[in-house]
C-alpha cells in the first residue's frame, strides 16, 4: 500500500460526511486551545490530516539519516584535531573558543534533528542537520494523541492501523544518557532547566517539556536566561540549582543579547552543568556541514558507503569562495558557475536558523541575485542545489468549510544519542520556506498500514 491511499481515503471520508469533517475541525481547534498547542498566540496545526508514512517510508528515513550520522561525527572528530579543516565550518573566533571545551559527554549532538525532503515516495534528500533550536518534538507527540481522538480519525481507524510517531522520549532520553556521562553515575538524578527566553514564540512547547518532563519524574524549571546566576560552582535560577540544562536557546542569540561572560557560557568552561547540546555541537549546526559532506576535497574521509549515501541523499552544497570545484560532474569556478546558475539555486546563511535570509534563485532576477553572490561572498554564505518541495493535498478548515489544498511538505528526523533517529517532526506550508515562524503548521506523523 502507498501512503497516498490511506491519504485518499482519509479525505473521501471528509469530503462523505460534512458533519463528521466539522465536528473534527471544532475538536482539533478546541483541543489545541485546551492543550496550549500555539505559536505564537496561534494554532500551531491548521489542517485536518496528520502525515501518514508507510512503514517502508518511515525505514527509509530511519536508515538514510542514521547512516548519515556517522560521517558527520568523522568530519566533527577531524575538525576537532585539526584547526585548518575545521575552518571549512566557518566559526566565529568566540564559536571556535566555545567549541574546544570539553562538555564532559563524548557525543558534540545527543539531541540533533535533520531537515529534509521527499522528492518521491523514495527519493529522501538531507538539507542541513539542526543542532541548536531542534524545536517541535512537544508540539507533534500532542498533536498526535489529540488527532487520535478525532471522529473522521477514529473512523478512518476502522479501515486502518496508524501509530503515532513519538519524539520526546527519545529527546529524554539523550537529555539523561549526557547527564549520566557528564556525572559519572546516575545516583543523583539531574535537575533540568529548560532555557530560553520567556517571550520566545515557541513557550508553549516549554510548558510541554516541562509537563513531560515531571510526568517522568524529572525535577524541571523552565528559565529565561536572564534569570540565571552562576557563583560558587553552581547554575542557578532563584532556588533551583540546575544540574542539566536543555538549551533551547541559541548560542549567537545568547551571546549578542548577553555577552560571553553570561553565567551559562561560564558554567559550561568549569563544566559544572551539563549543557545540551553542548558548545562544540554549534559546528555540526552551520549550514556548511552540508557542504564539508558534499566537497569533493573531503571524500577521502568518508567511506565508499558513506560516499554513495552522500551522493544520493544529500544535494551538492559549497561554501560561497573564489575556488574551483566540481559540479554536475565537471569542474568549474565556483562564483561565475553561481551567477550562471540562479534558477536551480539558493543561498542560505552559515549561521541562520531557520529560513532567514535565505535567497532562492528561481524568486530573484539575474541583477539582484548577482548582487546576493557578491555579498555572499562577504559571508559566510552556502550555495546548494535547489531541492524540488513535495507537495501533497492537506484538508483546511476555511470559514466553516474543508478544503482540500496542495501544501509543501517538510520531514525533519529527530536523532537521539548522536546515533539514531527516534522522531519524525512534519511541516506542512502554502509554500518555502517550510516552517511555523512563517504561517506554517507543526503536523502529527503516524505510520499507517491497512488492517
Amino acid at each position: 500500500m502507498s501512503a497516498a491511499a490511506a491519504v485518499a481515503a482519509y479525505h473521501d471520508l471528509l469530503a462523505t460526511a460534512p458533519a463528521l469533517a466539522a465536528e473534527s475541525a471544532a475538536t482539533l481547534l478546541h483541543g489545541q486551545d485546551a492543550r496550549g498547542l500555539v505559536y505564537a498566540r496561534r494554532p500551531v496545526c491548521g489542517v485536518l490530516r496528520p502525515r501518514f508514512l508507510t512503514p517502508a517510508q518511515f525505514r527509509l528515513i530511519h536508515d538514510k539519516a542514521s547512516g548519515l550520522l556517522p560521517a558527520l561525527r568523522t568530519a566533527h572528530a577531524r575538525a576537532a584535531a585539526d584547526p585548518g579543516f575545521r575552518r571549512q565550518f566557518r566559526l566565529r573566533d568566540w564559536e571556535d573558543d566555545l567549541f574546544t571545551l570539553d562538555p564532559g559527554f563524548p557525543d558534540p549532538t545527543p539531541a540533533g534533528r535533520f531537515d529534509a525532503f521527499f522528492a518521491s515516495e523514495t527519493d529522501l534528500l538531507f538539507t542541513e542537520f539542526n543542532t541548536e533550536t531542534t524545536a517541535g518534538a512537544g508540539y507533534s507527540d500532542s498533536l498526535a494523541r489529540l488527532f487520535q481522538g478525532l471522529p473522521a480519525f477514529q473512523e478512518f481507524s476502522r479501515r486502518f492501523l496508524a501509530w503515532p510517531v513519538i519524539d520526546r522520549a527519545g529527546v529524554l532520553h539523550a537529555l539523561a544518557d549526557s547527564y549520566r556521562k557528564w556525572r559519572g553515575s546516575s545516583a543523583d538524578p539531574p535537575r533540568v532547566a529548560i532555557l530560553d527566553w520567556r517571550e520566545a514564540p515557541t513557550f508553549a512547547e516549554f510548558v510541554l517539556f516541562y509537563d513531560y518532563f515531571r510526568a517522568m519524574g524529572v525535577e524541571a524549571r523552565i528559565v529565561d536566561p536572564r534569570d540565571l546566576e552562576y557563583d560558587n560552582g553552581k547554575l542557578r535560577a532563584g532556588e533551583f540549582h540546575a544540574t542539566l540544562v536543555y538549551r533551547r536557546v541559541a548560542a549567537g542569540e545568547l551571546a549578542a543579547r548577553c555577552g560571553l561572560d553570561h553565567p551559562l557560557f561560564r558554567a559550561a568552561r568549569d563544566r559544572a552543568a551539563c549543557v545540551v547540546n553542548p558548545f562544540r555541537g554549534l559546528l555540526l549546526g552551520k549550514k556548511a556541514a552540508v557542504a564539508v559532506l558534499s566537497d569533493e576535497r573531503n571524500a577521502a574521509l568518508f567511506t565508499p558507503e558513506q560516499r554513495a549515501l552522500i551522493a544520493a541523499h544529500v544535494p551538492w552544497t559549497r561554501v560561497v569562495e573564489d575556488r574551483r570545484t566540481t559540479a554536475g560532474g565537471a569542474e568549474v569556478e565556483l562564483v561565475p558557475y553561481v551567477m550562471a546558475n540562479r534558477e536551480t539555486l539558493v543561498l542560505r546563511p552559515n549561521d541562520a536558523l531557520g529560513a532567514e535570509g535565505t535567497v532562492p534563485g528561481w524568486q530573484a532576477d539575474q541583477p539582484a541575485w548577482e548582487a546576493a553572490v557578491r555579498r555572499a561572498l562577504e559571508g559566510p554564505f552556502v550555495v546548494q542545489r535547489k531541492v524540488g518541495l513535495p507537495r501533497e493535498p492537506y484538508p483546511v478548515t476555511d470559514g466553516g468549510r474543508v478544503e482540500l489544498r496542495e501544501l509543501s511538505v517538510e520531514t525533519s528526523p529527530f536523532v537521539a544519542f548522536g546515533e539514531f533517529v527516534c522522531g519524525c517532526l512534519t511541516r506542512v506550508a502554502a509554500d518555502a520556506p517550510v516552517n511555523v515562524a512563517a504561517g506554517g503548521s507543526v503536523v502529527p506523523t503516524f505510520v499507517v498500514e491497512p488492517r
